[in-house]
């Protein structure tokens, strides 16, 4: 079980934070997907209890009750974390991101070098200025919504009236996984979208504008977790990380896709552990 805390920011707004409050290992901060409230999923709950894991996540701005930031940045995240885990006592810690989540925690890395120990990433969607990364190459519906949002706000907004969901973009796996282990995934998507795509379509002009750092600078450990079969997050996006970060291992698993690699967190948290352990 999680508690939801409303911290208040640095800078007057407010950010909704869910924190399982026990676990003597480490500190994790999780950074979800796009979109979703922040709330905790299931899985990561328990995988966390299993290894003495204090877990905590929050709503990106406009998500799952926390306040807007209006022309935010992937890099905007790393003030936010700072501020929360200033707020919560927690002086080091690692992060972990899933998909839209993954460059915010490489943000955190990037800008609190002497807070974060180790990051783990899946799927993890790379710059679309990465040089040498055809971006959106491979994206199911040839990344229709990130092609909008390259094409500045209006036309992200105006994509978000007319799209329909493309059913390729997931694999036999995801659909699977989506129905079984990571149901309160596909529930907390539900809620996200039910409360608007403010946080969204902020997320995908962020991803397609400068990120505010250099993820080459980044000291912290970071794995990286990519499925072979994905549609949303190609490949290639993995592989370009692997080349740029300066310590980093890749994890390929060749039969998932964007939502059944996360049946590979335990294990990330495993790597975690190991991680922070040797880089305290």
């Amino acid at each position: 079980m999680s508690k939801t805390h409303d911290i208040r920011l640095d800078d007057g707004r407010t950010a909704r934070v869910h924190d399982t409050g026990s676990g003597s290992a480490l500190a994790l901060i999780w950074h979800h997907g796009s979109p979703q409230t922040g709330a905790l999923l299931e899985p990561l709950v328990a995988a966390a209890a299993d290894r003495g894991i204090r877990l905590l996540s929050y709503g990106r701005p406009s998500y799952g009750g926390s306040s807007p930031l209006p022309g935010r940045t992937v890099a905007s995240a790393a003030s936010d974390v700072a501020d929360i885990a200033d707020a919560l006592g927690i002086d080091r810690f690692a992060v972990m991101g899933a998909s839209g989540g993954g460059p915010h925690a490489l943000a955190c890395a990037a800008l609190l070098p002497e807070r974060v120990l180790a990051v783990a990433l899946l799927a993890c969607i790379a710059p679309s200025d990465a040089e040498g990364l055809d971006f959106l190459a491979g994206m199911a519906s040839d990344g229709a919504s990130l092609r909008a949002a390259m094409a500045g706000r209006r036309a992200r907004e105006h994509w978000e009236q007319i799209e329909e969901f493309d059913p390729e973009s997931f694999s036999a796996r995801d659909y699977a996984a989506l129905e079984g282990g990571w149901s309160s995934l596909g529930a907390d998507v539900g809620v996200a979208a039910a409360d608007g795509a403010d946080g969204l379509i902020d997320d995908d002009l962020a991803f397609v504008s400068p990120w505010g750092f250099d993820v080459a600078g980044i000291e912290a450990p970071v794995l990286v977790v990519q499925g072979g079969l994905d549609r949303v997050v190609p490949p290639a996006h993995a592989d370009w990380f692997a080349r740029r970060l300066a310590h980093s291992e890749l994890w390929s698993r060749p039969d998932d896709g964007h939502i059944s690699v996360l049946d590979a967190c335990p294990a990330a948290m495993d790597w975690i552990l190991s991680s922070a352990e040797i880089h305290a």
